[in-house]
């Protein structure tokens, strides 16, 4: 059974320096967040070593600065854009200083970019800087973090900028992010995102390589730490096998041009 011809699916990866403790008040030092990240994308190299992904990493020039061997080599296959400077630091600034270091190390033009925790950024900005689209938009509601309810549920232009929200569901607006993976029965993900891909003909999905690591030990919400780990890169390979034939696995670059 071949690959369906026009479904397309976004993998990308929020690849980062591990500072969510801080979120929850729990110390943990910048070399720790680092190998935290590290040992993250090392234990996701498998899935992006497949030779039928290719996938959208977004991107911490921290991040990168500290690994550039490695940015630079998952660059020869897979887009690289910008998820800002620092994580959990921001400036008008960072967008472009984020872009030039992150061409700089992986010898690719950056057109994307994703804010972390995919806060609000001005649009105006993120044109200024250069890119060509952003994905920083979860169009849904999820308490204490945001309401887009109000925005378009699938790819638009906003101020002549292409803007791609991560999916939700059709009718409902139930994310596809990766706290829904982690947290409902792998089936009815499956099917949320079965309905999503053959309605949109598309679908843009994203996790944290860290999350691919054994991070049960943080006092962390469950919801947040567990499945974890081996567990979780076990559902990640179902999740792909069940939709290799249901779509192709491109960076979102390619998509929107």
């Amino acid at each position: 059974m071949m690959q369906h011809p026009s479904r397309y699916i976004l993998l990308s990866f929020d690849v980062e320096e591990f500072d969510m403790p801080l979120e929850y008040g729990v110390p943990i030092d910048p070399a720790t967040q680092m190998e935290m990240g590290k040992a993250g994308l090392d234990a996701i190299l498998p899935v992006l070593n497949e030779e039928e992904i290719t996938a959208t990493l977004f991107t911490t020039a921290n991040f990168a600065m500290h690994y550039p061997d490695a940015i630079r080599a998952l660059a020869a296959k897979h887009e690289i854009a910008s998820h800002s400077f620092y994580h959990s630091n921001f400036s008008n600034e960072h967008l472009l200083e984020s872009k030039q270091q992150l061409e700089q190390i992986s010898g690719q033009s950056v057109v994307g970019f994703r804010m972390p925790r995919m806060r609000a950024v001005d649009i105006e900005e993120v044109k200024k800087a250069g890119y060509r689209y952003d994905s920083s938009i979860n169009p849904t509601w999820i308490p204490g973090r945001y309401n887009h309810l109000n925005l378009p549920r699938t790819i638009y232009t906003d101020q002549e900028l292409t803007r791609l929200p991560t999916s939700v569901s059709p009718h409902l607006r139930i994310p596809l992010f990766w706290l829904s993976f982690k947290n409902f029965p792998y089936p009815f993900f499956k099917t949320l995102v079965k309905q999503t891909l053959r309605k949109d003909g598309y679908v843009c999905l994203y996790f944290h390589p860290w999350e691919f690591v054994d991070i049960s030990h943080y006092a962390l919400p469950v919801y947040a730490r567990k499945p974890c780990g081996v567990t979780l890169l076990e559902r990640l390979w179902q999740l792909i096998q069940d939709f290799r034939r249901e779509g192709e696995f491109i960076s979102i670059k390619n998509y929107v041009q």
